[in-house]
């Protein structure tokens, strides 16, 4: 089954609600800083009457944006349904009691909101997400995402090969880095253990903004010849170090992507894709991108916004059905703990007991 096929089969289930509730979620993490999510819960009557929940996910990065939500209350979002019903209601809705600072947080409550509703209705139909897709649940490439402090080190990602060995990373370059940690970091966990590398230079207004810079680019460029290389910022300082196909087949997208249209817009096609399921808002949207990149060969991985709670299995169940095998940012949520444990899975990540709905 094609994928459209299949978004369409979704829009046509059926999604009876009877009442929405909000959780917070908060927990310190590796990056640090405190992360704080609302999960949504949408409950509802089967098909045989008994009662159902779906569960989904916020990942607005603004704390303050959770607690207004907290205090002020979810718009009404009960009634019956089908699910392209409601997913054209949330579209018609304000979902914020004050204006978020950055637009693409419609698109992350949309998002919690939608994945829920999907769950939810999944659930009153007895099917699953695989099952709709008409896909299997295949294990999932991870990568550790981490920033290696100011001053950088190769402490943590140390700590991490120590507890599973032959674990791979997703690191995120700064102006601090040197050839000194370049050389560091291929003599303690390998150049080839670095599978991407995210320059953050298509951000603009966040805690993560990263300008360009053509030292900074052209060391890891050189450093790491096998590397995805994110979201670079081109520049006339910059553009130059991008003009090789070889240098451009290596080089993914993430933060401008919310939907085909984005795609289409960027300086070249392009080879790899970061899919941020919550950065698209809708299923519809996810999912058109989702097969226009299968349909042009662009390969894709997962990423994650440091879930805390139920999104994380999204997220990876996604990768599962979509892009098993590539070096996706979707590790379970352990390997954000400020501090590096015991007992940490070692990826690929094996699916757990199949379950009704939109669940991992």
């Amino acid at each position: 089954m094609d994928l459209q096929t299949a978004a369409d089969n979704l829009a046509d289930l059926p999604l009876s609600i009877d009442d929405a509730t909000t959780d917070r979620l908060s927990r310190e993490t590796s990056s640090e800083f405190t992360r704080v999510t609302t999960e949504f819960t949408l409950t509802g009557a089967g098909e045989s009457g008994a009662g159902e929940s779906g569960v989904g996910e916020d990942v607005t990065y603004e704390a303050d944006d959770h607690h207004t939500l907290a205090e002020h209350g979810l718009p009404d979002l009960t009634g019956e349904f089908t699910f392209g019903e409601f997913s054209q209601r949330l579209a018609d809705l304000d979902l914020f009691p004050t204006a978020p600072d950055r637009e693409v947080f419609r698109n992350y409550r949309r998002w919690g909101l939608e994945s829920a509703a999907l769950d939810l209705a999944l659930r009153q139909a007895e099917t699953t997400l695989a099952s709709e897709l008409d896909r299997s649940r295949d294990p999932v490439r991870f990568v550790t995402s981490t920033r290696l402090g100011e001053p950088p080190t190769t402490d943590r990602l140390e700590q991490l090969r120590e507890r599973v060995p032959g674990i791979e990373f997703k690191l995120d370059p700064t102006t601090t880095w040197d050839r000194e940690l370049v050389t560091r970091l291929g003599e303690t966990v390998g150049a080839d253990a670095v599978q991407i590398l995210d320059l953050k230079g298509q951000y603009a207004g966040t805690a993560v903004d990263a300008p360009a810079d053509p030292a900074l680019y052209e060391l890891v460029l050189e450093s790491f010849p096998d590397a995805v290389i994110e979201d670079p910022a081109l520049t006339d300082e910059t553009e130059s170090l991008f003009e090789e196909s070889a240098v451009r087949e290596r080089v993914s997208w993430d933060a401008p992507i919310h939907g085909v249209s984005d795609i289409e817009a960027l300086p070249w096609e392009p080879e790899w894709l970061n899919v941020k399921p919550s950065r698209f808002g809708s299923v519809e949207s996810l999912l058109g991108t989702v097969a226009y990149c299968e349909e042009r060969d662009i390969s894709m991985y997962g990423g994650g916004q440091f879930e805390l709670g139920v999104g994380r299995g999204h997220v990876q169940l996604l990768a599962s059905l979509c892009y098993p095998a590539t070096p996706n940012d979707v590790a379970p949520g352990a390997y954000n703990d400020p501090t590096v444990g015991d007992g940490l899975p070692p990826s690929p990540l094996e699916p757990p007991a199949a379950s009704a709905g939109f669940r991992w």
